[in-house]
């Protein structure tokens, strides 16, 4: 954006809007800093708790669960033919089927000998011998479900010819609790297919699952070392004896579709695998957007009372200055006195308002001396002479030539103390049309005998416009203007005077017309006017006149052709003279 334009856009914002503006970036900018701040911040450390919280909770199930297959691999040494236990049962294998009694005597020995060797490990559950080429088990220390089939049970890990299994539900025929089992091979010198099996405890291994500490929804899958799943507890997502998606040996944690997962390999090559729903995974840090949305509306709610007060200190005391200047130009009347409760503002209202008092005294002062100027200037004028010696010695002229019988003398001189009286009459007082008409005969008469030449000169005035106020000497600068520019002997004058929408005036010749050039200086240099014209009365003094007197509502136009003649014409409003009048 270029500077014009931006200078252009600051040029039509009010001071409201700059205000708003201002306020709006002043407390936004900050505040969402501190939120893009704060969210970064405390999602980091949302996430490295969450994720190290449950890290270190898987580790510990990790280490557990190892532990009690370290407990088995310990029990199942011991119930080995290395053990002594295994010892037995290999001398009780090689007795005869007829020595009954003896048989029967060292089994009950061996299963003394298993009771204690349970009894001593606790975590120890269900514990047999298992006859693969049978599939028959004995010396069991608890009843066994039927269909005792260890092939079948999912395998976690394999190796030093010890199987691994689970979780699985106990093949204890009381106990549907998920367990952990361990098949170990016996060794015996006369057979090969006889087996230990030991599962764990009675709620071992489901306590251990269901001891983390996430706080959420959280699932656990066993994984062999090729990432088959042997156990889920999320079996309608991810089935049992298949591979987990996207399986890699190294990777302990990522996303499938609505979980996020976290992984623990343990030092058998087995993994377990956490699984948590996003939502829970999300909810601490839903919590805390949710909290900070709440923040963010009392932020608003505050920011907005503040911009209130602000516009209430601010922007309605310049409201109010506004309104003052607006009435001063207006009014000279003083309004009443406004208090905005603030001082500085208080101060520069009362400075305001004696400026303005101050301002109309000055307007006044100036109009005073402007007028008596004016008046001064008419009085040197009207007093040059004074006028009653003008007009007795007049009179005693005018009786002079009447008893001398000199007519066309008293002629002359009735005629211009006829329009010597008009024109100095009283200062101020205004004329009529009729008045106006009547003086402009009396000039026209001494125009004829000072020039002893005859023009026609015809008047139509219309009837109701005969008592209509009219400044003095209007027309007879108008009439003499078409006398002093060109009328021949045999020329016309036509003065009509109607009234319409206003009151039309207008005066026509048939003289030799003027150019654009002389209009221009008889409307605008009266010196020049003066030095022709014998009562120094022009068509500049016609024109300020009207100025003076209506304003813009008085129109004065000159219209001329030359060879053809001049038509002016003045145009006044009906209004404004009606109400001089009254």
């Amino acid at each position: 954006m270029s500077a014009k334009v931006k200078s252009a856009l600051t040029d039509y914002l009010t001071l409201k809007k700059r205000i708003f503006i201002i306020f709006l970036f002043s407390t936004s900018i900050p505040f969402i800093c501190i939120v893009l701040i704060s969210y970064y911040t405390i999602y980091s450390i949302l996430t490295n708790k969450i994720q190290n919280g449950i890290q270190s909770n898987l580790k510990q199930v990790e280490l557990s669960l190892e532990s009690t297959i370290s407990n088995l691999n310990h029990v199942s040494q011991q119930l080995a033919f290395a053990g002594s236990v295994g010892k037995k049962l290999d001398e009780m294998l090689q007795l005869p089927v007829s020595q009954s009694f003896e048989r029967s005597q060292m089994i009950s020995d061996l299963k003394d000998e298993l009771s204690l060797v349970t009894f001593t490990n606790p975590n120890i559950g269900l514990t047999l011998y298992y006859f693969q080429n049978d599939r028959t088990y004995d010396l069991e220390n608890s009843a066994v479900k039927e269909k005792f089939t260890p092939e079948n049970l999912p395998l976690l890990a394999e190796y030093s010819g010890i199987s691994y299994y689970g979780p699985h539900v106990s093949n204890n025929r009381f106990d549907n609790q998920f367990v952990l089992s361990a098949m170990r091979k016996v060794d015996l010198p006369l057979r090969d297919d006889v087996y230990v099996y030991i599962e764990t405890g009675f709620h071992l291994t489901q306590n251990i699952l269901n001891s983390d500490q996430f706080g959420g929804v959280n699932s656990h899958i066993f994984l062999d070392n090729k990432g088959r799943i042997a156990f889920s507890e999320l079996p309608d997502v991810f089935a049992k004896d298949t591979i987990f998606p996207n399986f890699a040996p190294n990777q302990t944690f990522g996303t499938l579709t609505d979980y996020y997962w976290f992984r623990q390999v343990s030092n058998q090559g087995w993994s377990l695998v956490s699984m948590i729903p996003k939502a829970d995974y999300n909810k601490e840090m839903n919590q805390w957007f949710v909290q900070i949305a709440l923040f963010s509306l009392i932020f608003l709610g505050m920011s907005l009372l503040l911009a209130w007060l602000l516009w209430k200190m601010v922007y309605r005391p310049l409201n109010g200055f506004n309104k003052e200047i607006k009435l001063m130009a207006q009014s000279r009347a003083q309004t009443v006195a406004v208090k905005t409760n603030i001082p500085e503002f208080d101060f520069l209202l009362h400075q305001f308002r004696s400026m303005k008092e101050q301002i109309w005294t000055l307007f006044a002062e100036v109009e005073l001396k402007e007028k008596r100027r004016v008046d001064l200037e008419v009085e040197k004028l009207l007093y040059q002479i004074n006028p009653h010696f003008l007009m007795n010695t007049l009179d005693t002229v005018h009786w002079l030539a009447l008893m001398n019988g000199q007519t066309e003398i008293d002629r002359l001189v009735s005629s211009l103390n006829k329009l010597l009286h008009y024109n100095l009459g009283k200062l101020g007082q205004a004329s009529t049309i009729k008045e106006e008409i009547e003086a402009l005969k009396q000039y026209l008469i001494l125009q004829q005998i000072r020039y002893d030449f005859k023009f026609d000169v015809q008047m139509h005035v219309d009837q109701e416009v005969w008592d209509v106020p009219i400044p003095r000497f209007i027309l007879q600068p108008l009439v003499e203007n078409s006398l002093y520019h060109g009328l021949s002997d045999d020329g016309y004058i036509r003065v009509d005077v109607t009234q319409n929408s206003a009151i039309q005036i207008a005066i026509r010749d048939n003289g030799s017309g003027m150019s654009d050039e002389t209009i221009h200086k008889l409307l605008n240099n009266p010196d020049a006017e003066n030095t022709k014209v014998g009562m120094g009365i022009g068509l500049n003094y016609v024109k300020r006149m009207l100025e003076s007197q209506y304003g813009d509502q008085a129109e004065l136009r000159i219209q001329s052709i030359r060879g053809k003649g001049t038509t002016i014409t003045v145009s006044l409003p009906i209004t404004e003279v009606k109400a001089r009048h009254d």
